[in-house]
């Protein structure tokens, strides 16, 4: 397997930093914000608590697993039952799981690129083949129904769907989402719906949730997502799962083998999120919305570059096709990877290359972190491009 390659930039940024170097870092997947006070004294509420100190039901606290029905509907709009929702350690942790419920060997799982890096090792370790599916910056990165048709073979089983997508940003409009769902559902497909950015959407976009566009899906859907994004809880690694029954029982079979129940002060926190109001992913998505337009204004002032407007999620994901094979700082950088590494090495900026998301060529920025430091290091990336030559 592979190593995330998102991660390896946040701790290489991480290791400069420690040993001194001013180093701005775009890598970041996670909110720059702290956990919201309430959800904190929570947990501090749940550590005395002598009930947390034992193991729990595997799927997760009770009342927490109903907690992400009553959110489910509220948000999406989405019925399920509480036999329908595992609780998990991280979205990571759903994904890892609903493709090792899916796939048999060589089943097919069909991928629109560009993708977050980590599908395609969770579909290998199930023993399915990720088969990327082709989108263009020029439509906006979403798939068509001809790519997903050309990608189709009889071993095709699973459809992966991303709305808000990371690393693009595009959020598929409603008539799109029932296009794909009602394909997917005419050749007999299972879906994998990750949703964890569903409350960061900007503008005039909307998120919609397939299994409600498209009801009769819902039998074949499995719905990732989680705390981590909207309550600023990366590091509490609290996700879910949300599938038919029969699908989320076997989950459930293999996480008891595996890791047993998530740390119940971490659901406990969770449980104090659910419950709460959304004011604080309000607040944060006002930051991320003006950020975001900062950064994009700020790209377009950097010659050879350009970038299709996120309207979703905390990235920005600019094509360098336009400077690739100048000459930049005494070297002639041929691939993102290569500028990368050139960007980290001589303006101290951290950027994650496309490779890592299935498309060179392009580089992915989080406007996840704070404003100054957006701003120093844009300005240091338009300084150290804007002197291409050749």
């Amino acid at each position: 397997m592979a190593p995330s390659a998102t991660l390896a930039v946040d701790v290489e940024a991480k290791r400069l930093q420690a040993l001194g170097e001013p180093v701005i870092s775009f890598g970041a997947g996670e909110p720059d914000f702290p956990t919201p006070e309430h959800i904190v004294e929570a947990a501090v509420a749940a550590c005395r608590d002598p009930a947390n100190h034992h193991y729990t039901p595997t799927a997760g606290l009770p009342a927490l697993r109903e907690a992400i029905a009553a959110k489910t509907l509220r948000d999406s709009g989405l019925s399920v039952g509480v036999n329908q929702v595992l609780v998990t350690n991280g979205a990571k942790h759903a994904v890892a799981n609903a493709f090792a419920v899916l796939c048999d060997p060589g089943d097919e799982v069909l991928v629109p690129a560009p993708y977050w890096t980590t599908y395609p090792e969770a579909i290998s370790l199930a023993g399915g083949v990720p088969v990327f599916v082709p989108t263009e910056e020029s439509t906006g990165f979403r798939v068509s129904l001809d790519a997903l048709e050309a990608a189709l073979t009889p071993r095709t089983k699973v459809l992966l769907f991303v709305s808000p997508s990371n690393p693009t940003g595009t959020v598929y409009g409603r008539a799109e989402i029932e296009e794909i769902g009602r394909w997917a559902l005419e050749r007999g497909l299972f879906v994998v719906a990750d949703e964890i950015y569903e409350h960061l959407v900007y503008g005039s976009a909307e998120h919609h949730s397939m299994p409600v566009v498209v009801p009769e899906l819902a039998d074949r859907c499995i719905v990732v997502n989680g705390v981590a994004k909207t309550y600023a809880m990366t590091g509490w690694r609290v996700g879910w799962m949300i599938g038919p029954a029969a699908l989320i029982g076997a989950a459930i079979n293999l996480q008891s083998q595996e890791t047993s129940n998530v740390a119940n002060v971490s659901q406990q926190a969770a449980l104090a999120a659910l419950r709460g109001d959304l004011a604080a992913v309000v607040a944060m998505r006002e930051v991320f919305d003006r950020r975001r337009r900062t950064m994009l204004s700020l790209l377009a002032q950097i010659d050879g570059l350009s970038c299709q407007e996120p309207e979703g999620a905390f990235y920005a994901f600019p094509s360098v096709k336009g400077v690739l094979g100048r000459t930049i700082a005494g070297r002639r950088p041929t691939s993102s990877a290569e500028l990368a590494t050139l960007c980290i090495a001589e303006a101290k900026v951290a950027v994650v290359p496309g490779e890592a998301f299935g498309a060179p060529g392009y580089v992915r920025l989080s406007y996840a972190l704070g404003d100054e430091d957006l701003v120093e290091g844009m300005r240091r990336l338009g300084e150290l491009l804007g002197a291409a030559r050749g």
